[in-house]
């Protein structure tokens, strides 16, 4: 299997040729709903000391497809969460990134639809070429679309991307899948369904494509599972370009800067040490509002800095990860010869199952619990083909959960707390100069 050929300037091709000068991509979440604003965002981004691409990040009505709310709120100059696509005109979004997206600069869309056909007929007429999202992971965390129309969506959305190489572009399209839900999915259910959104997207003409894994609670754990979503990659997508991109924690943030800091610089040290290619960073305003172009600078610098100081890893312990996500990927693929009848039969069956997830499609018997030392396991997996449930673990009480949601920010902000003290004890009072 041979990878293909990608024009210059394609999102992908800008990846791997950073990643063959030893350059981590860092890429912020940023989206503004005032055009000024979002085309000064996508400047700073590009201008940062790092190697970047951009990004616009989509408002709410937009991603829900109520463009007409959008519509009025701009109307009115109510301030969105995001930037409109569909509701602006095509015009519009091309002066926004006129003269800063292309060659260089790859600009990705940003959304959370189950249903993104307008979203993506918007990007393609603006002239953008990169996107993502997923028929399972945006719509069980973001929405109540049945899976099976979500994957009709998701058929349509792949369709109208793989037109691009008509005009000479290579289309790019990254699962979400790794990070569903944001937290509490253990890393085999998390590799398994990236790996087959990135198989879903090749079935329906996509030629370059990304695979997300969201960092967890557990860095060794980490490492060991984008390992082997690499190694799964490897061994199934290898007539694509493909690479992997983490997203820095996605659950409840430190509340202290350096709490943020130190668990973005985390999350850059598991991209370098795993051969990830992309990282997608947070703020230390994380937890608090909708950070500004200037935090979101600083996040990507700082964590660009960070992956200076490390190597990927040569080796990492194995217990079980791979085997667990490769079960599961095939369980899903024995189901059906079509990806979006198997992966639709896959959450009716519970092969697939995310612990604590709403959604009428999911099983919902599937659960999972930290141990002391911050590993993600499987309390009960249901109806799922995966063995070493921690059985004898007690059922999860609305105390434990909470408690295991704010793990991570407790830990890292108790962590800057011990690392200022260390700092204050550590460095030598300032010398008072005394007249002669």
């Amino acid at each position: 299997m041979t990878p293909p050929v990608l024009p210059a300037g394609s999102f992908g091709g800008f990846v791997q040729a950073a990643r063959r000068s030893g350059h981590l991509v860092v890429q912020p979440r940023m989206g503004m709903s005032d055009p000024y604003l979002m085309r000064e965002g996508l400047l700073a981004t590009r201008r940062a000391d790092a190697s970047t691409v951009g990004t616009i990040t989509l408002d709410s009505y937009t991603r829900v497809g109520d463009h007409e709310a959008a519509r009025r709120a701009l109307a009115d100059g109510v301030p969105l969460n995001g930037y409109p696509i569909v509701a602006y005109s095509t015009a519009t979004t091309r002066a926004v990134t006129d003269g800063i997206a292309g060659t260089g600069f790859p600009v990705q869309v940003r959304h959370g639809s189950a249903a993104p056909q307008d979203i993506l007929e918007a990007v393609v007429a603006a002239g953008l070429t990169a996107s993502e999202g997923g028929p399972i992971s945006y719509c069980l965390p973001y929405s109540r679309t049945p899976i099976e129309q979500s994957v009709a969506n998701w058929e349509a959305s792949c369709a109208i991307l793989a037109r691009l190489r008509e005009h000479g572009a290579e289309p790019h399209l990254e699962t979400f899948g790794g990070c569903m839900m944001g937290q509490l999915a253990p890393p085999g259910l998390l590799v398994a369904i990236s790996v087959l959104e990135a198989l879903f997207f090749r079935q329906h003409g996509l030629r370059s494509v990304s695979l997300s894994y969201a960092q967890q609670t557990h860095p060794e754990q980490d490492e060991e599972a984008v390992t082997a979503l690499g190694r799964i990659a490897a061994s199934l997508l290898g007539d694509l370009d493909w690479h992997i991109v983490i997203y820095a924690y996605m659950g409840v943030y430190p509340r202290t800067p350096g709490g943020a800091r130190l668990l973005l610089e985390e999350a850059a040290r598991l991209a370098v040490r795993t051969g990830a290619a992309r990282l997608i960073v947070k703020t230390s305003a994380e937890a608090h509002r909708i950070p500004t172009i200037a935090e979101n600078v600083t996040a990507l610098e700082a964590a660009a800095r960070a992956s200076e100081q490390v190597r990927p890893t040569a080796s990492v312990q194995d217990t079980g990860i791979h085997q667990e996500a490769l079960g599961l990927v095939q369980a899903v693929l024995d189901l059906d010869p079509d990806l979006g009848r198997a992966l639709t039969k896959a959450f009716a069956l519970g092969v697939l199952d995310v612990p604590y997830c709403l959604h009428p499609d999911n099983a919902g018997r599937a659960r999972s619990y930290l141990d002391s030392a911050g590993r993600l396991h499987w309390s009960d997996t249901g109806a799922m083909p995966v063995r070493g449930t921690g059985r004898g673990v007690g059922r999860m009480t609305s105390a434990g959960l909470l408690g295991s949601l704010s793990y991570v920010q407790q830990r890292f902000d108790r962590l800057a707390v011990e690392t200022a003290g260390l700092r204050q004890l550590t460095t030598p009072a300032p010398q008072k100069e005394y007249a002669r």
